[in-house]
């Protein structure tokens, strides 16, 4: 293998699962569905929230911007997984690696904050009804993203700026499908000590701090639901919000367990999947879990495909 001078690698080798031949076949055909279903999925979303009129609201505004962050975060490490798991090539430049981890933790850590702010805006929708559009107005949504993206880039900044200046002694083997920051700092061949506890460090700011908050909105979302009388509203808005709980659940778990405790991290097969977990299933399952629990997006999606064919037939 072409090293460079000894300390940074020309070629990174993603070891994968590569342990396991006979699951590298299977495991491409439903990676390639899960991202197919992704990107379908989340366009779809984009698409029906920016050109129906009903969902011209904060709520899908944060949503549609969700699916785009996830478009992006799929598509920055699923390519790349479906190549090695084609043949037996498993490499990847070092320049893509790099690219790929900041890319990654840029993305990553914007989704963090962003799940916040969408809690932020269904505290205001249900606790605050009446101050509602005053508040979360257009101005105040569109300084909340830019927030939200602004953080991911600043912790993708730090963390793989620190990454990236660290030695490697020729180590080229990623113990992993992807090139991720705890597993680029775990084949340093010098002391981490450091490198471990800022990501720790800046892993509990972007993921517990987040998630606490969250948690904290839905407790008082949860107190406001149990004082509506009509039953009918109870279950509206527990499908509205239930949607967002299902989501954080799926993201947060994985993240939260790969991050704050990353000196704890080996990364066996469980690891490998945790990652392919965040990196994948929970994007894919994102669209249909409000679309599927939402009436409004399920309604806008219906009205969408009648106006396609009449579109069509009109030609």
């Amino acid at each position: 293998m072409d090293l460079g001078n000894g300390s940074i690698p020309k070629v990174f080798i993603l070891l994968g699962f590569s342990e396991h031949p006979w699951l590298e076949m299977p495991l491409f055909v439903m990676v390639l569905v899960a991202y197919i279903f992704t990107l379908v999925g989340n366009i779809s979303i984009i698409v029906v929230s920016k050109i129906d009129p009903h969902l011209n609201s904060p709520m899908y505004f944060f949503l549609s911007n969700l699916s785009f962050l996830d478009l992006c975060f799929t598509t920055t490490t699923i390519p790349q997984l479906l190549l090695n798991l084609w043949g037996p090539d498993k490499s990847i430049t070092y320049g893509g690696c790099v690219t790929q981890f900041y890319m990654f933790h840029f993305l990553g850590a914007t989704e963090c904050i962003l799940l916040a702010v969408m809690s932020l805006d269904r505290y205001t929708a249900i606790c605050k009804p009446l101050r509602y559009p005053a508040i979360m107005n257009q101005k105040l949504c569109f300084l909340l993203v830019v927030i939200a993206w602004l953080s991911g880039l600043a912790n993708s900044l730090l963390q793989s700026s620190l990454t990236v200046q660290l030695p490697l002694c020729g180590n080229n083997k990623v113990e992993n499908f992807l090139c991720e920051v705890p597993v680029i700092i775990k084949m340093s061949c010098v002391n981490t000590t450091f490198n471990v506890a800022m990501l720790s460090i800046v892993g509990i700011f972007y993921s517990l701090v987040p998630l606490s908050l969250i948690l904290v909105s839905y407790g008082f979302i949860l107190a406001t639901i149990l004082r509506i009388r009509s039953s009918e509203g109870k279950k509206k808005t527990f499908n509205t919000c239930g949607s967002h709980v299902i989501v954080v659940s799926l993201f947060y778990g994985p993240v939260i367990s790969m991050y704050v405790q990353p000196s704890a991290t080996n990364f066996q097969d469980s690891n490998k999947l945790m990652s392919l977990f965040y990196s994948l299933v929970t994007p894919m399952l994102n669209p249909f879990i409000y679309t599927l629990r939402n009436k409004d997006m399920k309604g806008a999606m219906r009205r969408l495909l009648l106006i396609v064919p009449l579109g069509k037939e009109s030609k």
